[in-house]
């Protein structure tokens, strides 16, 4: 793996430094856009709406539009004068408990390795965090936008997981959730049935994205000359069934046939 960001973490008058790398990858099929006939690649250029010319890459900066239309150009230096104190190091501001981080803020984690000078006080603060049972909020700015995240133990390896603003957390107000609608308790209790029954420990091994691997078998014929066959629609036992209440019992009984 390829560091992405170096810097340290801050903790109290201890200073630990650490490398950064991404702890996840995308594993989608990629594809480009091209043309139907032959395969050709599609290419766009860069060009100013004014005059439709081609704009070079050292000649484009960043644009704010007001709302007048007026467009205030800030450019590579002006984004260097800001004050971002956090730009080389992830400030710890407070440890709290785990459960109560919403896991709607969670953005993306990274891996946080040691440099050798810094091991010990590593380990030291990877020991101290884990006996807490807390997480460490924390501050850092990664590729000039600064994000709260928080701290983790994971394998053994502290992990930083970036967060939303609570401001970029939308508000879920749905008008059709408020119409008064009885819910009976025994249907209540048969979805509670349902819930045991499929209740299980999480192994992610378990899992696969079907539908990625579909693609790449219809690549795999594709390039091998093969016909295509597609599969067939699995049919949905009791489709037709609109009562709530033998829809759910229904659904029991499959689970309770699929675990044996």
């Amino acid at each position: 793996m390829r560091s992405i960001w170096k810097g340290s973490v801050s903790f109290g008058l201890v200073t630990i430094p650490v490398r950064l790398y991404s702890a996840v990858e995308q594993r989608d099929v990629s594809f480009h856009q091209v043309r139907r006939s032959d395969g050709s690649r599609i290419k766009y250029k860069r060009v100013a709406a004014a005059d439709g010319e081609e704009v070079p890459y050292s000649e484009i900066a960043k644009g704010y539009e007001l709302g007048s239309g007026d467009v205030v150009v800030l450019t590579d230096e002006d984004f260097a004068e800001l004050p971002l104190a956090s730009s080389k190091t992830v400030e710890v501001l407070a440890f709290v408990p785990l459960e109560q981080v919403d896991p709607i803020y969670f953005d993306k984690p990274y891996y946080l390795e040691p440099d050798q000078a810094g091991l010990k006080p590593y380990l030291l603060f990877r020991e101290a965090l884990e006996e807490s049972g807390r997480v460490a909020l924390v501050k850092v700015a990664l590729r000039q936008r600064e994000s709260l995240a928080c701290l983790r133990v994971r394998d053994g390896i502290l992990v930083m997981e970036t967060m939303l603003w609570p401001d970029e957390i939308r508000e879920a107000d749905f008008e059709v959730l408020g119409q008064d609608v009885e819910v009976r308790k025994q249907e209540v209790a048969m979805a509670k049935t349902l819930i045991e029954t499929l209740a299980s420990d999480f192994h992610p091994e378990e899992f696969s994205d079907e539908y990625r691997e579909a693609v790449q078998k219809l690549i795999d014929a594709k390039v091998e000359g093969r016909e295509v066959v597609a599969a067939p629609a699995a049919e949905v036992e009791g489709a037709a069934v609109v009562d709530l209440m033998t829809a759910l019992r229904q659904s029991v009984e499959a689970a309770k046939r699929a675990a044996g």
